[in-house]
C-alpha cells in the first residue's frame, strides 16, 4: 500500500488525520533523502577506490536491492512497476561487474533538502503564527467598537489566508517530490550503468543481455515522466483554484461537518476556552471532540462523543465571545457552548441541509451526427497530420465551429472539407463536445470500476473486466464510445505518420472520457489509470465493444401526432445539450424560436455533475400527477402546445390522446409536450 494522497482541501481543516498523513510523507522524504546521500557516497567510493572496487560495488548493489519505492495511491501502473524493479536489475548488473574498474562520474541530485528543511521550517513557523493570532483574535470582546472588530477580522483573515497558502504550497511540494523521485532518481543510475558498458569489454557483452530491459525501462521512465507532467499541471491548477476561491473547495459534506471549535469549560468558577477538533455526522447525529494542539501536531487526551439533541445560535448580547452557539446532547447533561472560527464557519456548522438538483443532459441525435461528421473530416483530410488531437485549436474557433455545427439553422452550411477549418480545430471540437457533457461518456457511476479494472495485474483480466463494464453503460453512451474508439484505433494505425500512438491517445482522452465527479489530488493520481483504460479500449476495440456506429438507432425525435395537426418546430431535431436554467429563468420562461435561441447554446458546467440513472432509449411511461423536466428547448406552433426552454419543470404530466405527446401544466396553462423531450422526476 502506497502513501495516502494529501488533499488540498485538508489544508483548510488542518485535521489530526491530515497532520498524520503529512508526517508519513515527511518521514518517507527524509528516509529517501538519507538513502540517496548514502547512495551518492557509495557511488563515489566505487569510482575512486579502484583497489576496493569489488567490495564497494557489492555494497552499492546491496543498497539498490534493499530500497523499495513508495507511490501515491493504492496501485501502480506497469511502467511504475518496471521502474520499481529497475534497482534490483541494476544491482544484478553491478554484481556481474565486480572485478572490473571504471572512472565514471555519477550525479544524483538531492531532491529533498528544500522540502525537509526550509519548506518545513516555513510551514511550522506559519502554523505557530496562525494559531497564536487566531487565539488572540477570538479572545477579543464583542463589546469593542465595531470598527476595531472589523479591522481585527480583516487582519486575522489576512493571516489565515497566508497560512492556507503556505500549507497548500508545502503539500504541493511534498507530493511533487514524491512523484518526481522515481524518474529523477532512477534515470541518472540508468545513465551511469550505460556508461559502464562503454568502458568495459565485459560490460559490452552484458549490455546485449541488458538491452531489452533497458529499452522497456526507458519507455517506462518516459511514460511516467509524461504522466507526471500531466498530473503535476492538474494538481498545480487545482492548487491555484483553491488559492483563488478557498471557500468553494473546502471539504464540506452535506452529511459531515468537521473542524476546530473552542469549547467553553467551567473550572473552579472560572470559564476557559479550550480548542477541540470536532466532527459531526448527520446520521446518526453524532458529535466527536478530540483535544488537539495544532502547534505540536499531537493529540491531548482521548476522544469524547455524544448524540446531538439540539443546536442553538448564541446572540451577540448573550455572551462576550463572538461566533458562538449552544449544543445539547442526548447522552450528555448540560449545555455546551462552542465558538466557531468565523461567522461563515458558524453558519456551516449550524446549517442542516441544502442540496442541488443534478443537471440531466442526454446524448442526442444531433451530437451523434456532429461527431460523425467531424470524424469523417479528420479521417479524410488529416489522419496523417502530426500531433493529431494533441495539438489544440484556438478556443474561440473551436466553439464557433461547434456552435455552427449543432445549430439546425447553420449546420448544413458548415463545410469541413474546406480550408476554412483546420484539422486541429475539428479535433478540438470533438474533445470539447465530450467535455461539455455534464457526465463523462463512461459515466460517474462506473468510473471507479474502470479504474479498478485497469489496476489488475494481468492484461487479459483487464480487458475482460473492462469489456463487462462497457456493457453496463447506457446504450447511447456505448454507441458513442464505439464510434469514438473505432476512430481512435484508426488514428493509432497511422502513428508512424501522425506520431499519435495508443499511449499518446490515452493521455489525451483518458481525463475526458473518465473524468472524476470531484476534483481531488487522489483523482488526479488516477489519471494514469484512466489513460490505461482508454488504451485498452483502443487496442482491443473489436473485442471490447462489438458492433459499429452503422448500427446506431437513436429514437430521440418526437413522433408526429397525426397528419391533420402540425408538429412543433422543435420536433425536427433538438437544438443542443442545454443546462438547467437559473431560478429566475424558471420563474418566467420566455418562449423563443429554436432557430434563433436567446439563451447560451454552449456552456460548460462550473463543477462536475452526478451521473444520471436514466439510460433507456424508450419513451417514458407517464403517471398522472407526476412532474417532468425538459431536456431540450421547444417552440410551439399550435395553440394546444407549450413553448419551453431546457430545464423547465412541468406539473401534472400524463399521457395524452395524441401519439408521441404528453399533456402537462406550465405556469397555470395546460398543453401538449413532445414525449421524448422530457424526463420524469
Amino acid at each position: 500500500m502506497g502513501l495516502p494522497a494529501l488533499e488540498f482541501s485538508d489544508c483548510y481543516l488542518d485535521s489530526p488525520q491530515f497532520r498524520d498523513r503529512l508526517k508519513s510523507h515527511e518521514m518517507e522524504l527524509d528516509k529517501t533523502n538519507k538513502f540517496i546521500k548514502e547512495l551518492i557516497k557509495d557511488g563515489k567510493a566505487l569510482i575512486q577506490a579502484l583497489k576496493n572496487l569489488s567490495t564497494a560495488k557489492r555494497k552499492f548493489a546491496e543498497s539498490l536491492n534493499e530500497f523499495k519505492f513508495q507511490c501515491i495511491g493504492d496501485a501502480e501502473t506497469d511502467d511504475e512497476i518496471c521502474i520499481a524493479k529497475s534497482l534490483q536489475e541494476f544491482a544484478g548488473v553491478l554484481q556481474n561487474l565486480e572485478d572490473e574498474r571504471t572512472r565514471m562520474v555519477m550525479t544524483v541530485g538531492d531532491l529533498f533538502t528544500d522540502v525537509s528543511q526550509e519548506a518545513k521550517k516555513k510551514y511550522d513557523k506559519e502554523t505557530e503564527k496562525y494559531c497564536a493570532v487566531l487565539e488572540k483574535h477570538l479572545s477579543l470582546s464583542a463589546k469593542k467598537k465595531e470598527a476595531h472588530l472589523h479591522e481585527a477580522d480583516s487582519q486575522v483573515d489576512h493571516v489565515r489566508q497566508h497560512f492556507y497558502e503556505v500549507s497548500l504550497e508545502y503539500v504541493f511540494k511534498v507530493q511533487e517530490v514524491q512523484e518526481r523521485k522515481m524518474f529523477d532518481f532512477v534515470e541518472p543510475l540508468l545513465a551511469f550503468l550505460q556508461g559502464l558498458f562503454t568502458y568495459y569489454h565485459h560490460g559490452y557483452e552484458l549490455a546485449k543481455d541488458f538491452n531489452h530491459f533497458k529499452t522497456d525501462l526507458t519507455i517506462s521512465i518516459q511514460n511516467t515522466r509524461n504522466r507526471f507532467e500531466s498530473t503535476r499541471s492538474e494538481v498545480e491548477c487545482l492548487m491555484r483554484k483553491m488559492k483563488e476561491n478557498p471557500h468553494e473547495h473546502k471539504s464540506i459534506s452535506h452529511d459531515t461537518m468537521e473542524g476546530y471549535l473552542f469549547v467553553q469549560e467551567k473550572r473552579s468558577f472560572v470559564s476557559t476556552w479550550v480548542k477541540y477538533y470536532c466532527t459531526y455526522h448527520r446520521e446518526p447525529k453524532r458529535v466527536t471532540m478530540v483535544l488537539f494542539d495544532q502547534k505540536s501536531g499531537g493529540k491531548v487526551g482521548e476522544e469524547e462523543s455524544f448524540t446531538l439533541k439540539s443546536c442553538t445560535r448564541r446572540k451577540t448580547d448573550s455572551i462576550e465571545k463572538r461566533f458562538c452557539f449552544d449544543v445539547e446532547g442526548v447522552d450528555r447533561s448540560g449545555v455546551i457552548t462552542m465558538q466557531a472560527l468565523s461567522e461563515e464557519d458558524r453558519r456551516l456548522w449550524m446549517e442542516a441541509m441544502d442540496g442541488r438538483e443534478p443537471v440531466l443532459v442526454q446524448l442526442d441525435v444531433v451530437g451523434f451526427n456532429v461527431v460523425k461528421k467531424f470524424i469523417y473530416a479528420v479521417e479524410t483530410r488529416g489522419i496523417d497530420e502530426q500531433g493529431l488531437y494533441r495539438i489544440v485549436g484556438v478556443n474561440s474557433r473551436v466553439q464557433k465551429l461547434l456552435g455552427l455545427a449543432m445549430d439546425p439553422k447553420t449546420c448544413a452550411d458548415v463545410e469541413l472539407d474546406s480550408t476554412e477549418w483546420e484539422i486541429k480545430t475539428i479535433t478540438s471540437a470533438i474533445k470539447f463536445y465530450l467535455r461539455m457533457l455534464p457526465a463523462p461518456l463512461m459515466t460517474y457511476q462506473y468510473q471507479r470500476s474502470f479504474i479498478k479494472a485497469a489496476k489488475r495485474d494481468n492484461q487479459e483480466a483487464r480487458i475482460t473486466e473492462i469489456h463487462s463494464i462497457v456493457h453496463w453503460l447506457p446504450e447511447k453512451n456505448r454507441q458513442m464510445l464505439d464510434l469514438l474508439t473505432k476512430h481512435l484505433a484508426n488514428v493509432a494505425n497511422h502513428h508512424q505518420q501522425n506520431l499519435m500512438t495508443v499511449a499518446n491517445l490515452g493521455v489525451v482522452f483518458g481525463p475526458t472520457l473518465l473524468r472524476p465527479q470531484e476534483e481531488t489530488v487522489a483523482a488526479i493520481m488516477d489519471i494514469k489509470f484512466q489513460n490505461i483504460v482508454v488504451e485498452i479500449l483502443i487496442e482491443n476495440h473489436e473485442r471490447v465493444i462489438p458492433g459499429g456506429p452503422a448500427n446506431l438507432q437513436l429514437n430521440l425525435q418526437p413522433r408526429r401526432r397525426s397528419t391533420e395537426s402540425k408538429a412543433p418546430s422543435c420536433s425536427e431535431r433538438p437544438l443542443t445539450l442545454f443546462h438547467t436554467p437559473t431560478h429566475s429563468q424558471k420563474a418566467s420562461p420566455s418562449p423563443t424560436s429554436p432557430r434563433s435561441p436567446s439563451w447560451p447554446m454552449f456552456s460548460a458546467p462550473s463543477s462536475p455533475q452526478p451521473a444520471s440513472s436514466t439510460s433507456s432509449d424508450s419513451s417514458p411511461i407517464s403517471v398522472p400527477g407526476r412532474q417532468a423536466r425538459a431536456l431540450y428547448a421547444c417552440k410551439a406552433e399550435h395553440h394546444s402546445e407549450l413553448s419551453f426552454i431546457a430545464g423547465t419543470t412541468f406539473e401534472n404530466v400524463h399521457s395524452s390522446r395524441e401519439p408521441g405527446w404528453l399533456e402537462g401544466t406550465l405556469d397555470g396553462r395546460t398543453g401538449l409536450i413532445p414525449e421524448n423531450y422530457v424526463e420524469f422526476v
